[in-house]
C-alpha cells in the first residue's frame, strides 16, 4: 500500500506559513494543524488546559471561563523558565494527539499530509516527515506583519519573533525553501512547482 508523502511544514512567526498551508490543502493535502490540536487541547476540561491552569492559576483564565491567551503568551515568552515549563508540558500532550491525527490522515492515502508545526525543528517533530519545507521571510517582514495582525508593541513582536529558532537556522536544516519576501502569487507558484515536483508528478495541478 503506498504511502502518502509526510511533509513537515515550518516557518518563523508572520512568515507565511498559513498561506502556504491552505494553498497546499486546496491541491489536495491532508493538513494536521499543530495550532489548531493545540486549541482544541486548551478548551475548558481537555489536558491543556488543566495543565496551564494548574501551573499558572486563575489568572490564566478569562472571565468566560477560557484560557487567556494573550497572558500566557506573554508570561511564556517573557521567561526562558517559563517557555521551558511550556516545551516539557505542553507539547507531549499536542504530541500525542499529533501522532494520532497524523495516523488518521495517512490511512484516508491522501497524496501528501502536511504537518502544519510552527516549532517543527524545536520540538523534534521533524523526524515525523518524510521532508521538511520551509517559508522564509525576513526579521523586517516579519515584524511588520505580526504588528499588522496583533497589534501591540514592536519590543513584544520582536521578543516573539526572538523566542523562536533562528530562521537561518532552520533554513539549514530544511529540505526546501518557499521564499516569501516578495508578493504572495510569487509565493503560491513556489507551492504549486514544489507540489508538482514533489508530490503531483504525474498529475495536473488544480
Amino acid at each position: 500500500m503506498k504511502h502518502p508523502l509526510v511533509i513537515g511544514l515550518t516557518g518563523g512567526i508572520a512568515c507565511g506559513k498559513s498561506t502556504v498551508s491552505r494553498e497546499l490543502a486546496r491541491l489536495g493535502a491532508i493538513i494536521v494543524d499543530a495550532d489548531a490540536l493545540a486549541h482544541l487541547l486548551a478548551q475548558p476540561g481537555e489536558a491543556l488546559y488543566e495543565a496551564y491552569y494548574k501551573h499558572f492559576g486563575p489568572e490564566a483564565v478569562t472571565a468566560e471561563g477560557l484560557l487567556d491567551r494573550q497572558y500566557i503568551a506573554w508570561r511564556v515568552f517573557s521567561s526562558p523558565e517559563e517557555k521551558a515549563w511550556m516545551d516539557r508540558t505542553a507539547h507531549p500532550i499536542i504530541r500525542t494527539r499529533f501522532e494520532q491525527e497524523l495516523a488518521a490522515a495517512c490511512d484516508q492515502l491522501p497524496p501528501a499530509v502536511v504537518l502544519d508545526v510552527p516549532l517543527l525543528f524545536e520540538a523534534g517533530w521533524d523526524e515525523m516527515a518524510d521532508e521538511c519545507w520551509l517559508v522564509y521571510a525576513t526579521l523586517e517582514q516579519q515584524l511588520k506583519r505580526l504588528l499588522a495582525r496583533n497589534g501591540g508593541t514592536e519590543e513584544a513582536a520582536r521578543a516573539r519573533i526572538m523566542a523562536q529558532m533562528p530562521l537561518e537556522e532552520k533554513r539549514r536544516r530544511a529540505d526546501f525553501v518557499l521564499d516569501n519576501t516578495g508578493r504572495q502569487s510569487r509565493l503560491l507558484k513556489q507551492v504549486r512547482r514544489l507540489w508538482k515536483e514533489r508530490v503531483n508528478v504525474d498529475g495536473d495541478i488544480p
